[in-house]
């Protein structure tokens, strides 16, 4: 006969705490035994490098000692020659960097990372170990996923990372100024937009809209979209900013300003405006002050830089670029729904 328990608050709030409890507890059992296995490639790798065992056991190495490993240890995954291989890279990558044998310390970033990820930093990265370090810290930031690791990787982050033109180390406070500068990208790849060979500036603004998370990815880490043609009261004038975000690592709003045409200084005095007013307007008590973001189509760096020498609001020029533009008639070559049901019906 099952006895019956009378259910309070404090008995439901309990079985919620173990609920999370116990979960907690599987993913960090999930984390040390991911950690625990690419510790173990990476000693395969070093094993693999310091025996020369590829030279002293033929060319059928891999496939002799994948087969091997399995029947050794049956029903163990992780020995295919795809994986054996990558052992190897993994080591040649790091072994410089980590010269501690892997089983002693936590502290190795490369085994807090999902495997698939570092097989992806490994085909990119090649034999660059810093940046394949910048990518793994970026996944530990920020939680990539795989597909958010894999667009960076394929629009090469590491190399436009931090590249802008700006005045951040002198109209910012140092470490504030440093933040700034790496948060901003040149160029910005805005191949998602999808645009046709004669795209005007409202349809790139569109298109970034449009695909507002995916430009939130590109614009990095902290970003929070406030609004486009954000309205501006001051005094009896109104201003409308492109766009308008708040970034939380900067803890300040960021003015963005799009241009489809090469940098002209005049520009920069516009962009000044809206970050002046967006100062008094919107800046509230522990917000730092407002930074601005020009993004061009174009622009020679030597003026960007000379230009930048006039203002005392930290503004930042980055360029963009689109790799992927159709024709201009593209969607009148595509096929209505109804034309291809209708062609699937006859």
């Amino acid at each position: 006969m099952t006895t019956l328990i009378k259910i309070d608050g404090e008995y439901a709030d309990w079985i919620k705490d173990l609920n999370l409890r116990f979960k907690q507890s599987q993913i960090k059992a999930a984390i040390r035994v991911n950690s625990e296995m690419l510790r173990f490639y990476f000693s395969l790798g070093a094993d693999i490098v310091n025996k020369k065992a590829e030279s002293r056991w033929g060319d059928g190495f891999f496939k002799n000692l994948s087969r091997d490993l399995q029947d050794a240890l049956p029903g163990v995954r992780g020995f295919s020659e795809t994986n054996l291989r990558y052992s190897k890279y993994f080591y040649l990558l790091y072994n410089q960097q980590f010269t501690i044998y892997p089983q002693v310390g936590d502290e190795f970033e490369i085994f807090q990372i999902p495997w698939s990820h570092n097989k992806y930093i490994i085909d990119k990265c090649k034999k660059d170990t810093n940046k394949a370090l910048f990518y793994v810290r970026k996944i530990l930031e920020n939680n990539w996923s795989r597909n958010v690791l894999l667009n960076f990787l394929d629009t090469d982050l590491y190399e436009r990372q931090g590249k802008a033109v700006s005045n951040f180390k002198s109209t910012l406070p140092e470490v504030n100024g440093d933040l700034a500068q790496q948060l901003i990208k040149d160029p910005y790849c805005f191949d998602f937009a999808r645009l046709t060979d004669r795209y005007n500036e409202k349809e790139l603004k569109d298109a970034l809209v449009k695909n507002i998370e995916k430009f939130l990815i590109e614009l990095g880490n902290g970003f929070a979209y406030m609004g486009r043609e954000y309205r501006i009261e001051v005094g009896d004038t109104e201003l409308f900013a492109d766009m308008l975000f708040y970034n939380a690592h900067l803890h300040c709003y960021v003015v963005v300003e799009v241009k489809t045409k090469k940098f002209e200084p005049s520009f920069l005095g516009q962009l000044s405006g809206y970050v002046s007013c967006a100062n008094h307007v919107l800046r509230r008590e522990g917000d730092n002050p407002t930074v601005g973001l020009l993004i061009c189509k174009d622009k020679d760096d030597v003026m960007a830089h000379y230009a930048l020498e006039g203002y005392k609001s930290p503004l930042g020029i980055s360029e963009y670029e689109l790799s992927k533009l159709f024709p201009k008639d593209f969607k009148g070559t595509l096929p209505s729904i109804e034309e291809i049901e209708k062609e699937l019906g006859d």
